[in-house]
Formats: C-alpha cells, sequence, structure tokens
C-alpha cells in the first residue's frame, strides 16, 4: 500500500512540475538529492565503520562481556524469559550499548539477532511476547549519551557546533526511556493484577 502512495505522489509531481514549467527544475532538484545522498551514504559508511571497528575490538577485549555483566539484572527484570540463555542477554546488552552511544545502525544486528533468540523463547510464534515487546519499546526510546549519528549529520551539513546537541538529545532520550520504563511496569502490574 506504501509503494502506491510513493508512487501516486511521484506521479503528480511529475505532473504538477511538467504543466507548471518546472520540469527543468525538477531535474535539477533530483540530481543536486542524489548527489547529496550518496554524499551522506559515504560520510555515514565511515561513521559506521569507525563505531563497528570500535564496538568488535570492545567485544574481543572482552568490554562488551562486563558491560553484559553490569546490565545482566536489568536485562533479567524486563526479559525474564532469557534467565538462562547466555546469548539472549549478550545480544540484548550489545543493542543496548550501540544505541547507548547512538549507534542506531550497529545497534540493528544485535537487535534482530536478540529478538530471533527472544522469538525462539516465544510460546506463540504467531503474536509477539511480552519480552519482545518489552525490547522493542526500550530499543525505540533507547536513552543516548552521544549521538554519534546525530553529530555526523549535522557536521555533514556544516554545522559550526555538531556537538552542541549532545546535552539536548540525552535530555530528551532520557525523558523517553523514563517513559518507556514508566509503562512497561504499568504494564506488568496492569498483567498481574488481571
Amino acid at each position: 500500500m506504501l509503494n502506491w502512495i510513493w508512487a501516486g505522489m511521484i506521479l503528480l509531481g511529475v505532473l504538477f512540475a511538467a504543466f507548471t514549467g518546472g520540469l527543468g527544475g525538477l531535474t535539477a532538484v533530483v540530481t543536486d538529492a542524489a548527489k547529496e545522498a550518496a554524499t551522506l551514504c559515504i560520510t555515514m559508511t565511515g561513521v559506521l565503520a569507525l563505531w563497528s571497528g570500535l564496538t568488535e575490538i570492545a567485544k574481543e577485549g572482552g568490554l562488551l562481556k562486563a558491560a553484559a555483566k553490569k546490565l545482566r539484572p536489568l536485562i533479567l527484570f524486563f526479559f525474564p524469559a532469557v534467565r538462562e540463555d547466555p546469548e539472549a542477554i549478550d545480544a540484548i546488552s550489545a543493542n543496548f550499548i550501540a544505541n547507548l552511544f547512538g549507534l542506531g545502525n550497529a545497534a540493528l544486528p544485535a537487535g534482530l539477532k536478540a529478538m530471533r533468540i527472544l522469538q525462539r523463547h516465544n510460546p506463540n510464534p504467531k503474536v509477539a511476547s511480552d519480552e519482545m515487546c518489552a525490547f522493542l519499546i526500550i530499543n525505540v526510546s533507547s536513552l543516548q549519551l552521544i549521538p554519534v549519528n546525530l553529530i555526523a549529520y549535522r557536521s555533514q551539513y556544516g554545522s559550526v557546533n555538531p556537538g552542541l546537541i549532545a546535552a539536548p538529545a540525552l535530555a530528551a532520550t532520557f525523558v523517553s526511556t523514563l517513559a518507556a520504563v514508566a509503562f512497561l511496569l504499568l504494564m506488568r502490574r496492569r498483567r498481574r493484577s488481571v
């Protein structure tokens, strides 16, 4: 359905440009946007490669294991079904740590792995389990200490001080994570009372 909506919007835009004499301008805008998108992809690939490499170094050096150990009580509180599954705890920890440093793209593989593992613990594979929903809610709220991707975007687009976004991003993600945790606790209490 969404493909039809996008196709319709593009077609309407091209028809409008053709009828108003702006087809030349449309071509210039499309070309500039494609060039800008390619430049942004190259920049973000570099940032992602750097942080993915640092994550692998941290993994090999045992830093991720140590962080997973520290996060274990929190993870078991929200995901009791994975108590006896160290692979799930490691995947969830890796995702949370990557999100903590604002690396949404680097967090994705660990998040997908965590969801696959949580699905193995799901008694009804056709419906998302409580743990899967909790993971998604916490993941989306994602507390970020350093929004690396956002800083890279601001730098790419010529911001004078790209790191200035760090404090507001930390405040916003802190509030969103608090809201997510409050929601999860409320749902857990509600489920127990039913």
